[in-house]
């Protein structure tokens, strides 16, 4: 029996003498192995060359891409064996107990020697089996919940004898990494090159999470290929870059900005996936209190003035203005929007897309809205005294304005106007509220468990112990339904303030922020953010250890 690869595959008859030549000069001239070669160059097939390997190696091969594809046959005993995390930290599955030990399946057939650690891990005899990396993939996803991309993906060589681009293996890879984000429901992929390898990260409920790593020979490749899709210049390798995808997931459109930063290892890339079909919510889904609620719903129906909506990066201010332009959108109202970009299209508003460097920028669209006789304006971010000063004109001529902010709370956004150097006197005019907002991760209803916090977790979050009369905290616990994080989806905590008279005086007075606070809490003006939260820990929403993560952020 011969024990090269090549030889074997030449005696299966899969490959004939200049097929493997092929190969073995793509192998050489790419550094890739001869396995990748073969499927790169479309001879061989992944099962192919799995069963070759298997047999090579003297390892059983388990076909668990046609297990998964019968619906799964693997014992629901055999599979509570191997917790979760070691499946996707050693990337194995568990297929069956022969002779008493327990079979884990794994796509990568020098890795046998992890086997020593896993018995130890696990406490039982173990034996191990191999598997193609894409039904490894399917098998962890469908008895864990598990998405991991895997070593089939390093096929990165991009091929330079007149194969078809679009069947070259980076060309899938890059594919196969962007539908999987979007099946996933990631908001961001990030794609860094660091020393000796390629990370690729998901945003997932907020949260960032390595999904992948590639050999560095494959950055090029993969940049280049995303740079075309984006429609940037791959030529250009010193300055950053911005770009747009347009890509099809399962019939929905999803579209990606793509953004590249060179850095000490070569250049990186985020792209943000707007769902076009998943993005738009109504005010009643965001996550707001009864009281908040109502009170958000008066200040937006009012005819003029500033609403403003406050929050870091990625906190949810603009589906909060979504929200509320769906709210106000009917036939007799005319809604413009100025946007950075324009993340989600309402059928019935009109929205410009904001482009600095022809000099359309949000202060030069805002003017020339003003003539176009809208009734509601909509500035996607405040960011300089041009813009917050036109933005007051349009709301104290009558204008019902919404715009974002960068700051901590809501009471910092009157400070933060003064200081762009807009009059105090116009602040205290022309502002009728404003809403500061975090994102919150939802606990996963389907296992959720209830939590008995200690004293410390109570004083951190600032909860009495009285509050929990009657009510119970849950953490998060993890099942295949959430991916095993213990959540799924998000939710917004707010503060809401509406000025009155008194603190339309403090405005006027620049007084300080904590002063405003102060001031708008004793009046029952403005619930704080952390109290927001905490309600949402006592209902059941979220846990107390993401009202900690808030109240740290903030």
């Amino acid at each position: 029996m011969p024990d090269r690869l090549g030889d074997m595959l030449l005696s299966q008859g899969v490959v004939d003498g200049r097929q493997l030549g092929r190969a073995l000069a793509l192998q050489k001239s790419r550094r890739v192995p001869l396995g990748e070669a073969l499927m790169a160059l479309g001879l061989a097939t992944e099962e192919q060359i799995f069963r070759a390997l298997a047999q090579q190696q003297k390892l059983p091969f388990v076909d668990l891409a046609a297990d998964v594809a019968e619906g799964g046959r693997v014992r629901q005993a055999v599979v509570d064996a191997v917790p979760a995390a070691v499946v996707e930290e050693h990337r194995v599955v568990p297929v069956a107990v022969r002779d008493g030990r327990l079979v884990l399946a794994t796509d990568d057939p020098l890795a046998t020697w992890s086997l020593d650690t896993l018995q130890f891990v696990l406490d039982r005899d173990l034996a191990p089996a191999l598997a193609t990396p894409s039904g490894l993939r399917a098998a962890m996803a469908h008895y864990y919940g598990v998405h991991a991309a895997g070593p089939d993906t390093d096929l990165g060589v991009v091929l330079g004898d007149g194969e078809d681009a679009d069947e070259a293996p980076v060309v899938r890879l890059v594919q196969q990494m962007l539908e999987s984000a979007a099946e996933q429901g990631a908001s961001d992929v990030h794609v860094e090159p660091l020393d000796g390898r390629i990370r690729v990260r998901f945003r997932r409920d907020g949260v960032l999470a390595e999904v992948a790593s590639h050999e560095s020979h494959l950055h090029g490749p993969m940049l280049s290929r995303l740079k075309i899709m984006a429609g940037m210049d791959i030529a250009e390798r010193r300055k950053p870059q911005d770009g747009r995808i347009a890509l099809s997931v399962a019939g929905r459109a999803i579209d990606v900005r793509a953004s590249v930063l060179p850095s000490n290892h070569g250049e990186s890339m985020v792209m943000r996936l707007l769902d076009k079909e998943r993005g738009l919510v109504s005010l009643t889904e965001l996550g707001f209190g009864d009281r908040d609620l109502r009170r958000f719903r008066d200040v937006i129906a009012r005819p003029n003035g500033i609403v403003l909506v406050t929050g870091p990066t990625g906190s949810g201010k603009t589906t909060t203005l979504y929200a509320a332009l769906q709210e106000l959108n009917r036939a007799d109202v005319k809604i413009l929007t100025a946007e950075d970009p324009v993340e989600y299209e309402i059928p019935g508003i009109n929205q410009v897309q904001v482009h600095p460097r022809i000099g359309l920028s949000f202060a030069r669209i805002l003017r020339a809205m003003l003539r176009q006789a809208p009734n509601v304006i909509l500035v996607g971010e405040i960011r300089d005294r041009e813009t917050a000063e036109v933005a007051i004109q349009a709301a104290l001529t009558g204008h019902l304005v919404f715009a974002t902010l960068h700051t901590n709370d809501a009471p910092s956004a009157l400070a933060r106007l003064g200081d762009m150097g807009v009059k105090p006197f116009l602040v205290s005019t022309s502002v009728q509220a404003v809403l500061a907002q975090r994102l919150v991760r939802r606990l996963c209803t389907d296992c959720r468990v209830p939590h008995e916090p200690a004293p410390s977790e109570l004083r951190a979050a600032g909860l009495e112990p009285g509050r929990l009369e009657g009510r119970s905290l849950h953490r998060a616990e993890g099942c295949g339904a959430c991916g095993f994080t213990g959540y799924r989806g998000r939710v917004a905590a707010f503060e809401l303030l509406v000025l009155d008279g008194a603190l339309r005086d403090a405005a006027f007075r620049s007084e300080p922020t904590p002063a405003l606070r102060a001031q708008a809490e004793r009046s029952g003006r403005l619930v704080p953010l952390r109290a927001d939260a905490i309600e949402k820990a006592l209902s059941g929403v979220t846990s107390l250890e993401e009202v900690l993560r808030v109240n740290h952020a903030s």
